[in-house]
Formats: C-alpha cells, sequence, structure tokens
C-alpha cells in the first residue's frame, strides 16, 4: 500500500509546486501582456510587480475568532501526516543479512535472495496461489513477514503449520540465524461461481 500512497502525495505535491511555479513565472516575466492574453479575475499574480501573498492576505483574518485555531488544527492534522508518512518509510526492505560463518567473520547474504527461496518454498505449500515475503529488521536480527493468497479449497491451519514448522524453519536454518520471528498474512483468492447449464 506504501507505494500507491507515495505515487499519489508525490504527485499532488508535483502538481501543486509545478502550477504554483507557473503561475509566479506568469505573472513575474509578464507574460500575459508579451504574449497577449489576459488571465482570469481571481489570478493572483498580474504582473512583475505583484507578490506571492500580500499584506492584506497577511492580515484579512487575524481578528476573527476563528482563524488561529482552525491554524493550528490543520498545521497539526499536516504534520502528523507527514510524520506517518516519514515512519511508514521506514519498513523498508532488509538489503543483507549477516550470517555468522563460524571462522570469526561476518557472512553477508542477499536479503532478496532469502526472500525469494522463502516465496518459492511457500508457494509449493497445496492450497497456495501465491506468496510474497519481506524481510525487515535488523541485518543481524532480520524478521519476516508472510503474505499467502489462498486457493478456495485451502486450509488455512494447515498451510500456517507448514509455513512455520518447514518453510521458515529451513529459511532460518539454512542462512544460520538463531530465530526468525515472521509475521503471516492469508487472505483468500477470490473465484467466481460455476454456472450450470
Amino acid at each position: 500500500m506504501l507505494k500507491p500512497v507515495n505515487r499519489v502525495l508525490l504527485g499532488l505535491l508535483g502538481l501543486g509546486l509545478f502550477a504554483l511555479g507557473g503561475g509566479v513565472l506568469l505573472g513575474g516575466l509578464d507574460l500575459q501582456r508579451h504574449w497577449g492574453f489576459d488571465v482570469p479575475g481571481w489570478w493572483p499574480f498580474r504582473g512583475p510587480d505583484d507578490v506571492v501573498l500580500g499584506a492584506e492576505g497577511r492580515t484579512r483574518w487575524r481578528e476573527e475568532g476563528w482563524w488561529w485555531p482552525t491554524v493550528i488544527a490543520v498545521l497539526a492534522v499536516l504534520l502528523a501526516l507527514l510524520l506517518w508518512w516519514l515512519f511508514a518509510q521506514r519498513r523498508h526492505r532488509l538489503g543483507q543479512v549477516l550470517v555468522d560463518s563460524e571462522d570469526g567473520a561476518a557472512a553477508r547474504l542477499d536479503g532478496r535472495t532469502l526472500e525469494d527461496v522463502i516465496e518459492e518454498e511457500a508457494q509449493a505449500l497445496d492450497g497456495v496461489s501465491r506468496a510474497r515475503v519481506r524481510l525487515t529488521g535488523r541485518r543481524t536480527a532480520p524478521a519476516a513477514r508472510v503474505r499467502l493468497l489462498l486457493e478456495p479449497h485451502a486450509d488455512p491451519t494447515r498451510i500456517l503449520g507448514q509455513l512455520s514448522r518447514e518453510t521458515l524453519v529451513h529459511a532460518r536454518d539454512s542462512a544460520g540465524l538463531d530465530r526468525l520471528p515472521s509475521k503471516a498474512r492469508l487472505r483468500e483468492a477470490r473465484h467466481r461461481a460455476d454456472r450450470v447449464a
């Protein structure tokens, strides 16, 4: 879900900055006079001498009782959204896993490769239509997030047991990890009802 949210937010931010920059450029270079076109009456930048926010715009609502609580509430909501977005970025994929090679040096295992191996083994389980795995956490203490799309006939209890007792144990042992905490999300694939003629 993070990728679509990032794309939408960056797209909206880009459009807003493009419109604001284009409007300032249009007025600052006096393009409407040079190119011979008119701007709408509500357009704020009419020429090179106009400012983005004049004295009247800055002081118009200052005496109103609702103004400052509204400004503070909007800024607080904006700050909360920006902090949520910032912390959501930290759920990044683990690029490498440090493995104790028992000779005094730590070996590096590619995180994507380990994810792919877990995905393939989980997808081979009977009743699993698709598997997605993401490693998170620290390089010395990784954790796995597993999402399984189950076929309609699948037994979730059996699949969860096989995932935890076989697939994740294989991954933990092959990577030489002491532990591999994991969270699994199971979802059933939607299917159309069969029609009988």
